[in-house]
This record gives C-alpha cells, sequence and structure tokens, in this order.
C-alpha cells in the first residue's frame, strides 16, 4: 500500500513486554517477571544515558544509586540548563488530598481520554500509579511544592481534569523539580559512579550485531569526537518542537539523538502528534527566535474572552462585559477555561480568525484575572502567580495586574518520538528512550501537568527495574569491535566535513525560519490533504537547497555555534518531512493532530476509530526511499472510546 509514493506498508508491530491480567496488576506482575541483577555484577555494567533533565537526571541518580556505572552526556554547561527548567505550572500525581473525587483510576481515565484515545491503556495506568510515589520521593528530596495552611501540599486544577490533583512550587515547579533531580545526580558524580561530560553533544549511535552499544559525542569547546561504549544506552533527549523554529522550546533543543537513532533502525512513532499550547505571549516580529510559555496553570484563576464585534480596537478596559464573549465558558460549560490544551488552542484560532483576536497583529485573546484579583485580592494571586506575572510585564511592557494578558497559541510539546514497548525500549535492542523523546504516555494530546510526571516516573521508577531484565538476559555481551566505533565516527566526521565544504551565501537561521514556515503554515494547528501535499513538494526542495547553499563559518576544530545548529537543523528538514507524510496518511482529527476535513458540524475533531486506532511506527529506509509504516493496533479494555466532549 503506498499514498502517491510517500510511504510504504510493513508488517504490524506488537509491545510484548506488556503483560496481560487486570490492568491494576500489570505493573507489579511485570517488576516481578524481569531478571534481577545482582550489586556485585551490577558495578561491572556501564549503561550511557544522553540527557540530563528530568528523565535523564532522575535515570542518571537512580542507575548510578542502584550500583550500574553510568556516563551521562548534556550538551549545556550545566545539566541544570535542561529545558525541564522551563515547564511551570505543576506535577500531577493522584493523592486526592483535595478528597474531590480524584483516583488512580480517574487520572488513568483523565490521560486516556485526553490523549484522544491514541495511548496504550497499560503505560498509562502505570503512569497513574505511580505518580503518588514521585510525590513522596520529590517531597524527600526537599522540593518545595506549596503548601496549605494546614501543612499539607496544596493543589490546584489543569486543563482536561474537574479535580486538584496539580502539585506545584509557585510558577517554577519544573526547576525546582530538575534541582531535586540534579542534586541526587551530583551525589553520584561525587561518589564516582556517573562520569559527566557536559558540553557534549550526541552526534551517532554505535550499533553492532543489531544492538545499541554506545555513542560517538563532539566536544562542544575544542570539537573532539569521541567515542564511549557501554552495555545500553538511554536517550533522555526532549522532543523535536523546534521543527517549527518558534516555539516554546529552548534554542537548543532539537532532534538530533533520536533522529540519528532512527537511521540505524528505531521506528518513529506519530510524529505528527505535535502539542499546540494555548498561553503563550503572541508573536511580535521577524526578529523573534522563540516564543515564551505563560504558564497553563494561569486558566485555573484567569477567564478568557475576546471583544463579541469583528475588528474592535478598543482598550479592555473599555470593552463593557455584555459586549465580550467568554468563548470557552459559553462553548464548553462543563469545564469552561480548563478544557484540554487541543480545544482551548483551536477555539483561539477560531476566534482570531473570524477577526476578532486582540492585540497589534489581531492574534490573540485576552486572559483577564480581574474576576481573581476581585474575589482573592492582590496578595492572594501574586502568591499564586507572581513570577508569572512578573516575567510577562518584562516582555510586554504591560501590567497584567491592571491589563488583562494578551495569549496566543504556540507550539510546545510533542507526543511523538521514538517507539517503545512496555519496558520503554526501543524496536533496536539496548537502546531505551525516556520522557518527551519517546512517544508512549500520551497520545494525541499532553494533558498539562503530565509530562514532569512521565519524565520522573520512567526514570526514577520505570527505566530502573526494566532496562536490570535486559542487562541480566545480555549478560555475556562482548567489548564493542573497533569497526563498529570506526564506522560511526567517520559517518559524524564526514557530516561535518561536508557541512564546513559547502560555503554558500545563506545562513543556517535562515533555512531554519523558512522550514519553521512550511510547517507552521501546512502541518501546525490545522492540516489539509492539499497543504500536507504542498508542505511535501517545498520540503524535499529547501533540503536540497540546504545542501548547496548553507553557509557555516569557522572550523570544526573550536566553539563553533553555527556548526551545532547546521547539523541539527539539517535532521529537522529530514523530520519535517515525515511529519507531513504521517499527518497526510492519517486522514481523521484527534488531539492535537486536526485535520480539516475530518470535522462534526461543530467543527470539533472527528476521529476514526475504525480505521485509525493505532500508533503509527515510522521505519527508516534509507535516503530518498519512502519510510515503512508498521501498525501497532490499539486495545481498549478500560476506556472505551467515545466522541470526546468537555461540554
Amino acid at each position: 500500500m503506498t499514498d502517491d509514493g510517500f510511504y510504504t506498508t510493513g508488517a504490524p508491530i506488537a509491545d510484548t513486554k506488556a503483560p496481560s491480567g487486570p490492568i491494576e496488576e500489570r505493573w507489579t506482575k511485570r517488576r516481578f517477571e524481569v531478571k534481577l541483577v545482582n550489586p556485585a555484577n551490577k558495578r561491572k555494567k556501564t549503561i550511557i544515558v544522553v540527557g540530563t533533565g528530568l528523565a535523564g537526571g532522575s535515570a542518571g541518580a537512580t542507575l548510578a544509586e542502584a550500583g550500574y556505572h553510568v556516563i551521562q552526556f548534556c550538551f549545556q554547561d550545566s545539566p541544570r540548563r535542561a529545558h525541564s527548567i522551563a515547564a511551570q505550572g505543576g506535577i500531577n500525581a493522584a493523592k486526592n488530598y483535595r478528597n474531590d473525587g480524584d483516583s488512580v483510576y480517574r487520572l488513568f481515565y483523565d490521560t486516556v481520554k485526553g490523549g484522544d484515545f491514541r495511548s496504550r491503556e497499560s503505560n498509562v495506568h502505570r503512569l497513574a500509579e505511580i505518580s503518588t510515589q514521585i510525590i513522596d520521593q520529590c517531597v524527600a528530596q526537599g522540593v518545595p511544592f506549596a503548601r496549605e495552611y494546614g501543612g499539607l501540599l496544596d493543589n490546584r486544577s489543569f486543563g482536561g481534569t474537574q479535580v486538584s490533583r496539580t502539585f506545584y512550587a509557585r510558577g517554577q515547579t519544573g526547576q525546582q523539580l530538575l534541582l531535586g533531580a540534579y542534586q541526587a545526580m551530583m551525589r553520584q558524580v561525587d561518589a564516582g559512579n556517573i562520569e559527566l561530560y557536559p558540553r557534549h553533544e550526541m552526534l551517532d549511535l554505535i550499533v553492532e550485531d543489531g544492538r545499541a552499544r554506545g555513542v560517538v559525542v563532539r566536544n562542544l569547546l575544542n570539537g573532539e569526537i569521541k567515542h564511549f561504549t557501554g552495555d545500553a544506552v538511554v536517550l533522555a533527549t526532549g522532543g523535536y518542537g523546534n521543527v517549527f523554529f518558534l516555539s516554546t522550546n529552548a534554542m537548543g533543543s532539537n532532534v538530533t539523538a533520536t533522529w540519528r537513532a532512527h537511521k540505524h533502525g528505531a521506528y518513529f512513532a506519530n510524529p505528527c502528534f505535535t502539542q499546540i499550547h494555548p498561553t503563550c505571549i503572541p508573536y511580535s516580529g521577524e526578529h523573534q527566535s522563540k516564543l515564551t510559555l505563560m504558564s497553563e496553570s494561569l486558566r485555573n484563576d484567569g477567564r478568557v474572552w475576546v471583544p463579541k464585534k469583528a475588528g474592535d480596537t478598543r482598550k479592555p478596559a473599555d470593552i463593557p462585559e455584555e459586549e465580550r464573549d467568554y468563548y470557552l465558558e459559553r462553548m464548553y460549560p462543563s469545564f469552561g477555561n480548563l478544557v484540554p490544551r487541543d480545544i482551548a488552542s483551536r477555539a483561539a484560532k477560531k476566534v482570531c480568525d473570524e477577526g476578532r483576536g486582540v492585540g497589534p497583529a489581531g492574534q490573540g485573546v485576552y486572559l483577564d484575572f480581574a474576576d481573581a484579583i476581585k474575589r482573592m485580592g492582590r496578595k492572594a494571586v501574586e502568591a499564586k502567580y507572581g513570577n508569572l506575572f512578573e516575567m510577562y510585564e518584562r516582555i510586554t511592557g504591560e501590567n497584567p495586574y491592571e491589563t488583562p494578558m494578551r495569549i496566543y497559541p504556540a507550539v510546545h510539546y510533542t507526543m511523538g518520538g521514538l517507539w517503545v514497548d512496555y519496558d520503554l525500549q526501543s524496536n533496536l535492542p539496548g537502546l531505551f528512550v525516556i520522557g518527551e523523546a519517546n512517544f508512549s504516555d500520551h497520545g494525541a494530546n499532553r494533558l498539562g501537568a503530565s509530562a514532569l510526571m512521565q519524565g520522573l516516573a520512567d526514570g526514577y521508577f520505570i527505566l530502573p527495574v526494566t532496562i536490570g531484565d535486559y542487562v541480566a538476559r545480555t549478560n555475556d555481551l562482548p567489548p564493542v569491535g573497533e569497526a563498529a566505533i570506526d564506522e560511526a565516527e567517520t559517518r559524524v566526521r564526514e557530516q561535518i566535513d561536508r557541512l564546513l565544504s559547502i560555503d554558500g551565501d545563506r545562513t543556517v537561521d535562515s533555512f531554519h525560519r523558512e522550514l519553521g514556515h512550511i510547517m507552521w503554515e501546512y502541518c501546525g494547528m490545522e492540516r489539509t490533504d492539499e497543504g500536507l501535499r504542498k508542505a511535501l513538494q517545498l520540503i524535499p526542495a529547501l533540503r536540497e537547497e540546504f545542501w548547496t547553499r548553507v553557509k557555516v563559518t569557522g572550523t570544526g576544530e573550536e566553539l563553533n555555534k553555527e556548526l551545532e545548529k547546521a547539523g541539527r537543523v539539517a535532521d529537522f528538514l529530514e523530520l519535517a518531512e515525515l511529519m507531513c507524510i504521517d499527518a497526510l496518511h492519517r486522514t481523521e482529527s484527534c488531539g492535537g493532530h486536526f485535520r480539516a476535513e475530518s470535522q462534526d458540524e461543530d467543527g470539533e475533531a472527528k476521529r476514526d476509530d475504525e480505521n485509525f486506532s493505532y500508533v503509527a511506527a515510522w521505519e527508516w529506509a534509507g535516503p530518498g526511499k519512502p519510510p515503512v509504516l508498521h501498525k501497532e493496533p490499539l486495545e481498549f479494555e478500560y476506556v472505551k472510546p467515545t466522541q470526546r466532549s468537555y461540554k
């Protein structure tokens, strides 16, 4: 089967590690089934971890604490600069401190429903179970979660739920959680159990006899190419949202580690499932290189509205109440301003397309705290959101205590990633993928405050168990041969030399910006058959131009930011094509993937469960060859797929 030659269809794929039986017993069953490595043998085993964010930092710390020798890399100057630090709003856990009806099962249900029934039940239930342990772990590390007057940890609501289950530390939850993982990791560095290499970027995977055995990295300070080998490799390198150029991600966030693994045979799953976050500061001009996220927690107390009349340019204070459209409260009365991110983002786009957007370009909506200040008092609002309000004022020059914030959707998170089984191992043996770098838990749309939950669940609690099973079953792996190492290092050097030799007339950023424009226009909040086909003409042409006209200054034997960016943009130019192919083949709408041809009479996403209830796992077939689609059927025993409604 092909679609105009864009792809071919291969054999189905299955997750053979997921246990059977009652869903609440599956993780316990799997933990009992795994083979164990005794403490003395762990000291003889080396595990390579790429990335030091919440997933990577917690994994490295826990594996080293267990006795393994860990070699860990990050391209930042310090693990504390991992992009997890930017997660502001909170972390979900089914503790039910509020006694408002929450439970592990309700968190499981909300997450499967929020992902528009495109995630695995077994994985999501395990995530909900572990959520309660994560909070205890982080409290023990000293993470300063907000507390109520009586001393219990405080909670707030987030989009897609009707209970308060989100634990938070003002508007800097990711930072505080990352510091907890960082201090646990650095304790192991000090003990000699972790070799830490900051300012090193993974540029290739070493594969021998069909197994991932190591990585090739470049020292970003002096350009030295080095290799490291071990018994298994863990990728914790985050998402690929920067393929859009403008996103809420840190400028260094990239797809290189997972994409290079993909080219060694690791399947890339659901790449078109990208999340558009509804509460970002609007785009302000061509000078801009990234977008700033305002925490979704603001939707707890802020009310979203636009003028009822198109073209109304009055100041918000001059628009009377009866001439305001609180459109989320009107359209979704049960959830109001706390609908899931995909719903809120599309609704904002809709009112702006009607000419009712606010701000200089009409690409914004108001997030108004006047009612909250009146109800709670300014001091209470400052206590909950003060640092977020300060950040907004610094960026925009507007005081959100006195005039409503202006927000607009922006690319934020990627639900797609490398395919993994229940053990978090890719189809390439020995390669484990955790956190946002894998595809496993969020389906077609991530509920707010679930990214931190998944990263820490993977790193602290799941991977240390499941990777031990792999190590125990491959106990007699021989040392990696020179041929496999030389082959990987040669590939890296050849690409660096090729990029430096082009000496064209266009900057790396100009290509990245043009690619981002194509992706936002044709594979952004709304996708169409016609638009995706156009993108699939434009992207290969842009990629061909990149390899003939890009100019990379400097050399490979020094700190060279242009060279770093060029390698990452080269990978984005290949990933972008796969994203559009995935979006073209999935002719339904679900979660963050909205096909204009597949919507109901109210303009809501219309799923096609009969034909698309599967994970799309794509295999790299080689340069210039169409990718191969492998389908993993999704089965729902506990949460039956229904039309998702938040009304």
